[in-house]
């Protein structure tokens, strides 16, 4: 088993932000975990018999993302705005990863149900089946709206889309940041993705409201062993979300705390 994960290391498919295969060897282990899972579970193997067990995962390389500095996200906006078939559409899904921190599955999994306009809420379907009412700025939600009603989008279909009205895929996402990449060499040097505006947004929340806010932000969930027990009793509510969202965009929110940090304050974030 070691010997083959070797090998699924050394024919990894070489790509531009190709680590060694290092990902491939360790998907290789955990495919082998759960095939042998299936064995002991279906009595062909007992559990102290499981070769699998014995087998190490290759440690996780370090992530290379981290957050964009404010001229980088400036520069992103501008080219996306003036480039493309579609600058409204990229213009927004750029708007929307920085506010809400979401997945590009999260944004792709939007219905028009899932927008609370009364609240500034939108509901977000993450991977693990995870669900999270995550605030956005009254901005924000007014062009989801209108984008919804604008491209045709029925009740209860999925917001974003396309000029002719056709949902977004995946695809869009890899037009766009190539089409960056071709007109910001950086972004493809470094192979910046969506996930970096993710990591971009909840540092900045981490910075200057905490721990336990960045987490709250970020819809992870609670497991043994994360940080320590402690995170069990410094859950961030949705109002401290909110309060957080409201200095970052210097828009008053409906559920943010009143002193919330405005435009003006000098840590707030354009």
């Amino acid at each position: 088993m070691r010997q083959f994960a070797e090998q699924a290391r050394e024919l990894a498919v070489v790509r531009r932000n190709s680590r060694g295969g290092q990902s491939a060897a360790e998907h290789c282990v955990a495919a082998l975990r759960s095939v042998f899972s299936y064995a002991v579970a279906d009595g062909l193997i007992s559990e102290d018999r499981n070769p699998a067990r014995r087998v190490a995962k290759p440690r996780r390389l370090t992530s290379p993302r981290r957050a964009l500095p404010e001229a980088r996200l400036e520069d992103l906006y501008e080219v996306a705005a003036r480039t493309g078939n579609d600058p409204a559409l990229d213009t927004l899904l750029l708007r929307l990863h920085v506010e809400t921190a979401c997945r590009r599955g999260g944004a792709l999994a939007l219905h028009t149900d899932d927008l609370d306009e009364e609240q500034c809420l939108m509901r977000l379907r993450e991977k693990a089946n995870s669900l999270r009412w995550q605030p956005v700025s009254p901005t924000l939600m007014a062009h989801l709206t209108a984008h919804a009603a604008y491209r045709g989008t029925r009740t209860g279909g999925q917001v974003l889309r396309q000029a002719n009205g056709t949902p977004i895929s995946r695809r869009r996402y890899d037009y766009l940041w190539g089409r960056l990449g071709r007109h910001l060499p950086w972004v493809a040097t470094q192979q910046v993705t969506t996930h970096w505006l993710r990591h971009t947004t909840l540092t900045w929340v981490e910075r200057h409201f905490g721990y336990a806010v960045a987490r709250a932000y970020a819809g992870h969930a609670d497991r043994a062993g994360d940080a320590g027990t402690t995170t069990t009793y410094i859950r961030a509510s949705v109002t401290e979300v909110a309060t957080a969202l409201a200095a970052l965009t210097g828009e008053p929110h409906p559920l943010a705390d009143a002193g919330s940090l405005h435009r003006d304050d000098p840590n707030s974030y354009p």
